[in-house]
């Protein structure tokens, strides 16, 4: 059984150069860096520089010139905005009451390992495929990553039917609590159907709960084209994607409200203008027809 995501080590290796090579951060991951020893680092590293000629053709300069063009243009943007979009988000809603946190497809997200204050409250489920699982869960213990008291795993596969009882049946888990769900870099890889059942998970938890996601647009530009090479050579396919007059349907029909709907320029706006501001040689901007979404239960 496949126990490891390469889309997700990449996203991984994502964070974990964004925090290395730069001071002004679009998003700070303490923790990535510790889950990919320093060969998987190493070996991605190279992969990513060696395809500077597949990514920009036109590209001139150095090996690490090249790598830092493949991680600003082509893996970080998407990585980094979608984490600053939720994580945002999340703060927001525990001022607001809420109490539990869903990690929908975690992969290898670390909020759950960098707690802020704020957080320790929370109840957090990781909720990811059981290979998935698996593997993280051996990183954290290999790294020395302490997992905190307030979280706990759930092993689920989203292609399977009823693994939504799966939460529902973990002792962790309260039916009462407003929760905050997560969905990042997932949409793009799951049927339809698939991502209609988690929307009908987030509608059956309590009025006030919140899933935040990132979604692709049906139409794709020229990175976004490269990103679903990449996924499909990884065999992780992406399948379709939605317009935002589709998407907006589809959350009014499970009873979820479009709090936010942001847009790749609107999130290069409210995200990266320090970063851009900081780096003017290294600028990022959001993946084009990318939308950002935070849905409330009504």
């Amino acid at each position: 059984m496949k126990k490891e995501s390469m889309t997700a080590l990449i996203s991984l290796f994502a964070r974990a150069y964004h925090r290395e090579h730069n001071k002004i951060r679009i998003f700070d991951d303490s923790v990535a860096g510790r889950l990919l020893t320093e060969c998987e680092y190493e070996r991605i590293a190279e992969r990513m520089a060696d395809g500077i000629g597949w990514f920009c053709p036109s590209f001139q300069g150095t090996e690490e010139e090249a790598l830092r063009w493949v991680v600003d243009n082509q893996l970080s943007p998407a990585v980094l905005g979608r984490a600053a979009f939720a994580e945002r988000a999340l703060q927001t809603a525990v001022r607001l009451g809420t109490g539990q946190l869903l990690v929908l497809g975690a992969g290898y997200d670390t909020f759950a390992f960098r707690q802020p204050e704020w957080a320790k409250k929370l109840s957090i489920l990781e909720v990811d495929h059981p290979a998935t699982a698996e593997d993280k869960q051996s990183r954290l213990n290999y790294a020395g990553v302490e997992i905190p008291g307030n979280v706990c795993f759930v092993a689920a596969d989203f292609e399977e039917w009823g693994w939504e009882r799966l939460i529902f049946e973990c002792e962790r888990f309260s039916r009462d609590k407003i929760s905050f769900c997560s969905l990042l870099g997932v949409v793009y890889y799951v049927s339809g159907e698939v991502f209609k059942s988690i929307l009908s998970f987030v509608s059956a938890l309590p009025r006030g709960s919140a899933l935040a996601f990132d979604y692709p647009e049906k139409n794709r530009g020229e990175r976004t084209e490269k990103q679903a090479a990449l996924a499909e050579a990884a065999q992780e396919k992406m399948q379709t994607g939605f317009t935002c007059r589709e998407m907006e349907k589809l959350l009014a029909d499970y009873g979820l409200l479009l709090y936010e709907h942001l847009t790749p320029q609107e999130m290069t706006e409210q995200y990266f203008s320090a970063y851009n501001a900081a780096n003017p040689s290294h600028r990022m901007t959001a993946m084009e027809n990318t939308n950002y979404c935070l849905a409330v239960k009504r």
